[in-house]
C-alpha cells in the first residue's frame, strides 16, 4: 500500500552557490557517501541538486517533513549494483520508518544543466 507520494524540483544554481560555501552546507545535508559520489562528477551542482530534491521529495512523501528531523544526511542516496538510486534511512528517519512500517521506498531521480528533480513513493 502507498503510504505517501512526494516530488521536488531545484535549481541547480541554487545548490551550487550553497555547496561552494565553506559554511557546512555539504556536511549538514549530504552523507560522506554523497560527498564522495558527487565530489567525482564533472558537474558536481547537479548532482548535489538531485540528492537534495530526493531528501525534500521524501520529507513530502513523509506528510511529516522537517518535524521527523533536521540531520538530512540521514535521508542517504545510494545506487544499486545497476546504478538504479535508493534511499537508506538511518538515525530518526530509520527509527520513524519502523515505527510506520513503511518497507519500500521507489526513488526517480533526474537532472539537466538548470533543474533537478526527484519523485518519492513511500510503501507500507
Amino acid at each position: 500500500m502507498i503510504a505517501g507520494i512526494g516530488i521536488d524540483m531545484v535549481e541547480v544554481d541554487r545548490i551550487a552557490e550553497k555547496i561552494m560555501k565553506e559554511n557546512g552546507f555539504k556536511e549538514k545535508l549530504f552523507s560522506e557517501g554523497e560527498i564522495a559520489f558527487c565530489e567525482t562528477k564533472k558537474i558536481k551542482a547537479q548532482h548535489y541538486a538531485a540528492r537534495f530534491a530526493a531528501k525534500e521529495a521524501f520529507l513530502k512523501a513523509t506528510g511529516m517533513g522537517l518535524t521527523l528531523g533536521h540531520n538530512l544526511s540521514h535521508v542517504e542516496v545510494v545506487h544499486d549494483s545497476a546504478g538504479k538510486p535508493e534511499i537508506v534511512l538511518s538515525g530518526i528517519f530509520a527509527q520513524h520508518a519502523r515505527q510506520q512500517g513503511w518497507n519500500k521506498i521507489h526513488l526517480s531521480i533526474t537532472h539537466v544543466k538548470a533543474m533537478a528533480c526527484a519523485v518519492v513513493i513511500v510503501e507500507q
